[in-house]
Parts: C-alpha cells; structure tokens; sequence
C-alpha cells in the first residue's frame, strides 16, 4: 500500500479509542447535570402529574440506570444511529445535517479570511519591521486580540446594522424575499459578513503576531543569507525560501484553534440567530437534548480529529523532510 494510506488507516484506527473516551466522559459528565429531557419539556408544558412524567421517563428510557443508558447510546452509536431528538421530534442526523453546512461556512469563511490576511499583514510587518507600517499593524493586532468576538459583533450591529442599515442584522437568509439561484447565495454572504468578520478578527491578530515573529526568525537563518548570495530577488526570497519555513508554526496554530472557532461559533450563532450547530448545542444544553448534544460532541470531534490529520499532511508537503508515520 502506498505511504499515504498507511498513515491514514493508523490514524483513523487510533482516533477510534480517541473518540470513544470522549463520548463515554461526555455522556457521564453531562448526566451530572440536575434534571433529564422530561423535567425540560415538562417545565415547557406548565407541568404535568408525576404519573404523566414516569411513564415519559420509562418511554425515552430515562429510568433505567446511567450504565444501562451508557451502553444502549454506544450500541446506537457503534450502528451511527444518533438517536431521537426529544426537543426537534426528528432523527438527530437530520437535525444535525440541517444546520451543519452554516455552521461550516461560518468556519471556513472565518479561518480563511484570519489566515489569509493575517500571514499577509504579518509578512508585511516583517519586512517592514520596526517602522510605521509594522507598529500600525502590530498595534491593530493588539486591538482585535484583547477584544472579546462577542462584544466586537454587539459593536458590528450596532454600527451596520442599526446606525448604516448596510447589513442584516440576524439570520442566515432573507426568508421573505424567496431568492433563489445566485441570489440566494449573495443573501446568504450579505448576512455572513458580520459573524465572520467577529469570529475571524481574534484569530487574524494570532496568525499575523505568529507570522511577523516567524519571519523574521527565518531570515536570520543560514539557508536564507545563502540564497541572497546566490542572488535571489526579494519576492522569490520571500515566496519560496522564507514564507514556506515560517508558515510551519502557523499551519500548526490553524490546526490546533478548530475546535476553538468550534466553540466561539456557540457564541456568535446565537449572537447573530444563525441556525447552525453552535446555537444548537445551545438549545440542546438548556432543554436538556442529551442526544442531540453527544451527536454534536461526536460531528465535533470528528471534524477536530480530521483536521489534525490533514493538518500534518499539509507539513509534510511544505516540508519534505518531515515524513508521515
């Protein structure tokens, strides 16, 4: 078999056990939590006789012991049968389904536009270092880093959308309108500028801190004076001898940060009403959907687990002396 697949096979069978721990103290840590499904929808109802809320309990299985309920959920699991949403009346997969690709577009838009323009501001500073330029940059870096991505996207709002009127102010579409084809999708990029531009901020001030610092440890090294007397030009020195050395610790923040934007997307979902993963693992925590919240632990970790992979592919292909084992 090829390398490649040999390396992909041995990290997916090491991710299984990773992925069973997590479930298994997931499961156990959220029933430590006061009160089950049936106390959540009951307290939606008004309440209800303790007959009615018994038999409840015995139809979602929530009378037997956590051991029993433990392994029926990972027989579940092991067949990828979710469960049944107690909150949504549908199957978790589809739940989850529904909402995964806003959630998706959130990240990608996110993480692409911090790490694209924060490798560029970042080279930019380096070689412009210690003037103007760079304390410019460097200062509105410190600016996006200290401030936090939910009190930056009540300040987008405000500006945008409440003073201008230039953006919408929540959700992922303008239901009304019944827009279809490429409209539909300069709809949805219209209500995704705000979210994404308060989720991505934070981390373009990481990568560009992380790359102006990289690249100018880079260009003290022996191999970059060498080529610059073998008279390589500046944007060649710069492409193809320094930039492709000093993005290794970037890629590696890249990878390690997924399940951070994971987790600010809760935030900024609700923040901006989207209908994604992040606002419901919201939901699902305050109605008490055990299942629905495992089925986002579980699509959590897969999505972390992949990137890592792809993550330290991606190193050995900026640096071939690193080999994939």
């Amino acid at each position: 078999m090829p390398s490649i697949l040999v390396y992909l096979l041995r990290r997916i069978l090491q991710a299984v056990p990773v992925i069973l721990l997590i479930m298994v103290g997931s499961f156990l840590l959220i029933q430590l939590a006061p009160g089950d499904a049936v106390d959540a929808l009951v307290g939606d109802m008004g309440g209800a006789d303790a007959a009615f809320v018994e038999r409840m309990r015995q139809e979602y299985g929530l009378d037997q012991s956590v051991l029993v309920q433990l392994w029926r959920y990972l027989v579940k699991l092991a067949q990828f049968d979710f469960g049944w949403s107690y909150v949504y009346e549908q199957p978790v997969a589809t739940v989850l389904m529904s909402r995964l690709w806003v959630t998706m577009l959130l990240m990608v838009g996110a993480l692409s536009a911090a790490f694209v323009i924060g490798v560029a501001l970042g080279t930019l500073a380096a070689r412009r270092a210690y003037s103007l330029t760079d304390n410019v940059i460097s200062t509105l870096g410190l600016i996006f880093y200290a401030m936090p991505s939910f009190l930056l996207a009540l300040l987008m709002i405000l500006v945008f959308s409440v003073k201008l009127g230039w953006l919408p102010v929540s959700g992922i579409k303008d239901i009304g309108a019944f827009h279809t084809g490429w409209r539909l999708w300069v709809d949805i990029a219209r209500h995704l500028v705000m979210p994404v531009a308060a989720l991505s901020l934070i981390y373009m001030a990481f990568y560009m801190r992380l790359m102006r610092t990289s690249v100018l440890e880079v260009m003290d090294l022996d191999f970059v004076r060498t080529a610059k007397a073998k008279g390589a030009g500046g944007r060649r020195l710069m492409f193809h001898h320094v930039m492709r050395n000093a993005l290794m610790p970037v890629i590696t923040l890249l990878g390690l940060q997924i399940s951070t934007v994971l987790g600010g997307s809760v935030v900024i979902e609700t923040i901006f009403a989207l209908p994604g993963v992040g606002q419901l693992a919201y939901t699902s925590v305050i109605k008490r959907d055990l299942n629905t919240l495992m089925g986002i632990i579980f699509l959590a970790s897969i999505i972390v687990l992949v990137v890592n992979i792809v993550t330290d592919m991606i190193y050995a292909w900026l640096d071939p002396r690193i080999e994939l084992q």
